[in-house]
């Protein structure tokens, strides 16, 4: 289960030489950012880059800065590209908002073509997901997240960490005297 990245080809002299995407004519392939689709196209495309995004997330990865202008397009579809500023999902605490704003901004540029796709919450569902253990590359999204409204029962929450501070001052007590027993 792939993403499509250029073939990286090896590092010369501290640069990094990579396959060219390009377009049927063989010319350069162009970014998202410069092509126009129709609504069915920009729906599939959208799934395609979707999955892409979940495949990166279930391999610890967020890409960070992705947009319609590190994605280019070839006569097989997007190819992501530009993942120097990746994180690991793990370990950034702003793996969570970067994911979402990356989804986002993919969304925003299909939904041009394809305004429903402006209603989904791929996003919100992926990371959901992930922090439950519950994401796999197979996992089939549906773009549906229902937020958790829920309040926090706030005068339980207190009770308890009165009651831990009062039991680390019995603890902290205790030492004290047993030391002063020495």
């Amino acid at each position: 289960h792939d993403v499509r990245v250029p073939q990286p080809y090896g590092c010369f002299d501290g640069v990094l030489l990579m396959e060219l995407i390009t377009d049927e004519e063989g010319d350069v392939a162009p970014r998202l950012n410069d092509v126009v689709m129709p609504a069915e196209q920009a729906i599939e495309d959208h799934a395609l880059m979707m999955i892409y995004v979940m495949r990166m997330l279930c391999a610890g990865i967020v890409h960070g800065d992705l947009s319609e202008f590190n994605v280019l397009v070839d006569a097989y579809g997007p190819v992501v590209i530009d993942l120097p500023q990746a994180v690991d999902a793990s370990a950034n605490n702003n793996a969570k908002a970067m994911l979402l704003r990356d989804v986002n901004n993919i969304t925003t540029y299909y939904a041009q073509f394809a305004p429903n796709l402006a209603l989904t919450k791929f996003g919100e569902e992926m990371w959901a997901l992930y922090e439950a253990g519950e994401l796999s590359d197979t996992t089939k999204l549906t773009g549906q997240f229902a937020e958790d409204t829920q309040s926090a029962d706030v005068e339980t929450i207190l009770a308890e960490i009165q009651a831990a501070f009062e039991q680390e001052q019995d603890r902290l007590a205790y030492l004290k005297e047993a030391a002063e027993q020495d």
